[in-house]
Order: structure tokens, then sequence, then C-alpha cells
């Protein structure tokens, strides 16, 4: 699995328009190929950050994404922020979940 995260910090004035911009880019579950959770974030303590995090099932997928429309409009934000997107991919070998959690508290 691939995320993607995005760091948008928004010009205070903008953060509305931010929002809803960010909102057209989500699709129903399961309709971008590959694409597997495409949330928003918005932090509870500065509401001018949002955090954009998807997560993709191969590179070849995310790379997909990044050349696509709806990540252009992504970019096309840029003159709504106090500070440059700043971008993570990050690669994980595995995930683990809550089977995890009930066998370390088993110890």
């Amino acid at each position: 699995m691939i995320l993607l995260r995005t760091i948008i910090i928004v010009l205070p004035e903008k953060q509305k328009e931010v929002f809803q911009t960010l909102l057209s880019l989500i699709e129903p579950h399961g309709k971008t190929k590959g694409c597997l959770s495409y949330e928003i974030f918005n932090d509870i303590e500065d509401g001018k950050v949002f955090n954009l995090i998807s997560a993709w099932e191969t590179r070849l997928h995310l790379d997909t994404h990044i050349k696509s429309a709806k990540f252009t409009v992504l970019l096309g934000i840029r003159s709504l922020l106090c500070e440059p997107l700043k971008i993570q991919i990050i690669t994980t070998a595995a995930v683990e979940g809550m089977e995890v959690v009930r066998s370390v508290r088993k110890k």
C-alpha cells in the first residue's frame, strides 16, 4: 500500500474556498481505480491546516492519480495558500489491525 499525505496551509480568508475545492476532489469509494481511501482532515487547533490523505493499492495507481485532472485541481489552489503544498509519499510493507492490538493486550 502507498499513502499520499498532502499538508495544506490555507490563507485564513480562503479556508472555505479551499475546503469546497477539496470536497470536490473526493469521489465515491471504489470509483477511482486503485484508490483504497481518500480523506480530508482539518486541524482542530489551527483551522487553516488541512491534511489530505489517500491510500493506493500500488505506486502505478498513485502515479496515475498524480497525472490526473483532479490532482491538477489540487495543484491549482497554490495561490490560496500561506505556504507551498507539502507532499509525502509513504510506502508501507504491511498493514496490521485490531488482531495485533488484541494479541499485545493479552500478553
